[in-house]
């Protein structure tokens, strides 16, 4: 074998176990007691861990007459430093545009610099005949998940998410959905503005919890009408995940993604002096912090399938302060795929509100299963990537900028100081993060041809 992983604790989403693991040609090929190889690592009193799998990144975004500041180099760097060695991002398309066309642009960007697997969910904002019709074509080139705006200029209409709901149906799509009633967000803006009220602070009142919860209902009624699946993105507040809940009890295949920002940070944070708060402006906003237990509740008990990041990052000079003096003018977007793992973690494990295997689940298996990945990613087991990572529990890292690898001017996670990071991690049986050094190879990732849609 080429490598042995030797001494560890092997933590899946369905078991935990001490047990050498052996690479291949980047495969795993055995599991068991006393392997040997031509290279051994030492995980003695370490988890080995599933690299873990972000279901929704923006990277290279063009966005408000911006770009996001992470490229797939640097972003991919990032999310390899943080114990992620799989992400799917957004391939947008513009109107007049084909969905082949989002995804061609967004591939050679990609190609070149990813140091991880990727894959691609590609946005429909567009919906014609054609549009339509293409998605299968879409799905045979294994970008098996679409994306629909309820909020934004490039907001469907109801009867435009239904087409897109049932087509994605009938050729095994998952449609993700970004729910906030846009015409609502619009009205309140306008009037916020009207008042004199431009600061950061005002994000968040101008797009409330209840436009979320009105759009996710108005989401899961029209998935439930196509009888489609359904992935509802980012969600912030206990009234989405409520909309979610009755529609899962009520037998429907509703699945709920949240952020880490959404647990850990809230609504006050848009009120930090000297237009920091801008560094929090992103949609869904901050929500008051009464939201933040119930969504850890949901965690516990299984009503939040996944944990994304929606990883967007602008710089707070030369970027989020375009906005300065008009809080629409603000990049949307927080920096968040290097520390989603760590903070899980710290936050989560360590507090006791979930155990290992659910972070494990949350963070790799979950996200791997439902975007046509698994058991490829987000295990491990004979025959799976050797995507792994030696995860120290002990292992103290405050999330300072000096300590990420972002490519962005702030953290907002300055004053937190994790336990349990990554040591080491490798991508298909190559160490690429040793000591939170990146030492692997740009363009070494690949593109990942998803399978079909499936809940088994």
């Amino acid at each position: 074998m080429d490598i042995v992983l030797k001494g560890g604790t092997v933590a899946t989403a369905k078991d935990i176990y001490r047990a050498d693991v052996g690479i291949q040609g980047g495969l795993v090929v055995a599991m068991g007691q006393d392997l040997q190889g031509d290279r051994v690592l030492d995980a003695t009193d370490k988890y080995v861990l599933p690299g873990a799998v972000d279901p929704h990144t923006h990277l290279e975004l063009e966005f408000m007459d911006t770009v996001s500041s992470d490229d797939f180099y640097t972003g991919t760097v990032a999310a390899a430093c943080g114990g992620t060695t799989t992400i799917i991002d957004y391939a947008e398309q513009t109107k007049g545009e084909t969905l082949g066309q989002a995804v061609d642009a967004w591939r050679a960007k990609a190609d070149p610099k990813v140091v991880i697997d990727y894959g691609l969910h590609v946005s429909v904002t567009d919906v014609r005949g054609d549009i339509l019709a293409e998605m299968e074509d879409i799905v045979r080139e294994g970008v098996t998940s679409f994306k629909c705006y309820l909020a934004y200029a490039e907001r469907l209409r109801d009867d435009e998410l239904l087409q897109v709901l049932i087509r994605a149906r009938d050729i095994g799509a998952l449609v993700n959905v970004h729910c906030e009633n846009g015409w609502l967000v619009d009205l309140m803006t306008k009037k916020l503005l009207a008042e004199g009220k431009t600061g950061p602070r005002w994000h968040p009142r101008s797009r409330p919890a209840a436009f979320e919860e009105e759009a996710t209902q108005r989401a899961v009624t029209l998935a439930s009408i196509a009888q489609a699946p359904l992935y509802v993105v980012h969600l912030t507040c206990a009234g989405a995940l409520d909309a979610t809940r009755q529609a899962r009890d009520a037998g429907k295949p509703v699945l709920v993604e949240t952020c880490p920002q959404y647990l850990l940070l809230d609504i006050e944070r848009y009120d930090e002096p000297d237009f920091d708060g801008a560094k929090y402006v992103l949609s869904p906003p901050l929500r008051e912090r009464d939201n933040l237990e119930v969504l850890w509740s949901g965690l516990a008990v299984g009503d939040v399938d996944t944990i994304g990041t929606d990883h967007c990052p602008f710089n707070l000079v030369g970027q989020k302060d375009l906005g300065r003096d008009d809080f629409t003018r603000i990049p949307n977007g927080m920096p968040t795929v290097e520390t989603r793992a760590p903070l899980l973690y710290h936050e989560g494990v360590n507090s006791g509100r979930i155990g290992l295997q659910r972070f494990v689940e949350l963070v790799a298996t979950a996200p791997a299963k439902l975007f046509g990945l698994f058991p490829n990613k987000g295990t491990i087991a004979v025959g799976s990537d050797a995507d792994l990572v030696i995860w120290d529990p002990s292992k103290e890292m405050p999330l300072t900028k000096e300590n990420l690898h972002m490519n962005v001017d702030y953290s907002p996670y300055e004053q937190v100081t994790v336990r349990g990071y990554p040591e080491l991690v490798l991508a298909r049986g190559e160490v690429i993060v040793q000591d939170n050094r990146f030492v692997g190879q740009r363009g070494a990732g690949r593109f990942l041809n998803r399978r079909p849609f499936s809940l088994s």
